[in-house]
């Protein structure tokens, strides 16, 4: 009999359940198999596995937010080379501005550069950024369609690599005459970790940084941020608040600017709409008024 990891509290739901095996597999063991035998035996049944696992899963299918073809959209996606190696992102910017705007680089989940995160750059730049979605893994070959592979290629990534692109992405939005000089960054889950490094790696250059319920940095490192650093955590997402609440307080303890924001009773990944069961309409909406609130105060002037 297959056993099912438990880490059980008080109030705790089939759901809630279902929801940090999926975490498990998605974060630290990436094998289906296992994955499958764990829900089988909490759901009761290989079907109510399934339906478990869909309802948790981000749905390709989901519908967009937002119009690819929108016309008030500027939409381009470029490939080059960056830091020697290749690089591939999706720009997107209002196609009308009467006004110099901040820049924001928008970094994917541990799934790459998906149909979501694209629609989550064009919510930006409705917003009044000029965005870029950089594809960490164009080094590899780029975001494959199979999710589980592009969950293993995220674990292969050359780290360094990837905060040295993003280096020469902020560089280069920083340096056009479309902007006010000012780069931000947005981070999701393992794009939220990579923000929060982004900013101990960055310094100056980095002039906002957002991170959505990402694994923080060892608490030591909080004295090399140079940015104002805005985090969003999941009430009920005690992996990555085991690590988030230290890295706060030694942000505080630094002298260094941070907001820092918990919405109780919701789960990881809680801003992904494409999920239906982690989405939180009401604390995702919270969470983006209050992102596009800071890093207008932060980039819209040079």
């Amino acid at each position: 009999m297959t056993e099912v990891p438990r880490n059980d509290t008080p109030g705790d739901t089939l759901r809630d359940r279902a929801v940090r095996l999926y975490d498990a597999f998605t974060h630290d063991h990436h094998d289906r198999r296992t994955l499958l035998r764990q829900m089988t035996a909490l759901a009761g049944s290989a079907a109510a596995a399934e339906a478990l696992i869909l309802g948790i899963a981000a749905s390709p299918a989901a519908a967009a937010m937002t119009d690819p073809q929108d016309v008030r959209l500027r939409i381009d996606r470029r490939e080059g080379m960056e830091a020697g190696a290749r690089s591939a992102a999706y720009m997107v910017a209002p196609r009308d501005a009467k006004k110099r705007l901040g820049e924001v680089l928008i970094i994917h989940e541990n799934r790459g550069l998906t149909p979501h995160i694209e629609d989550v750059a064009r919510r930006l730049a409705l917003a009044g950024f000029r965005v870029t979605a950089p594809d960490l893994l164009a080094p590899q070959g780029s975001t494959p369609a199979d999710e589980d592979r592009a969950r293993t290629l995220i674990g292969t990534l050359d780290y360094d690599l990837a905060l040295a692109q993003a280096r020469a992405m902020m560089a280069r939005a920083a340096a056009d005459k479309a902007g006010t000089g000012r780069v931000g960054a947005v981070g999701f889950c393992w794009g939220g970790a990579f923000v929060n490094r982004l900013a101990v790696a960055a310094g100056p250059a980095l002039a906002a940084g957002v991170a959505y319920y990402g694994p923080a940095p060892a608490p030591g490192e909080a004295a090399r941020v140079r940015s104002p650093l805005m985090l969003h955590y999941a009430g009920k997402d005690a992996r990555v608040n085991a690590t988030g609440e230290p890295w706060v307080a030694a942000l505080k303890a630094a002298g260094r600017p941070v907001e820092a924001f918990t919405y109780a009773g919701v789960d990881h990944a809680f801003n992904n709409d494409t999920s239906a069961e982690r989405y939180d309409r009401a604390a995702a909406e919270q969470a983006w008024a209050r992102t596009t609130a800071f890093l207008h105060r932060h980039l819209d002037h040079g």
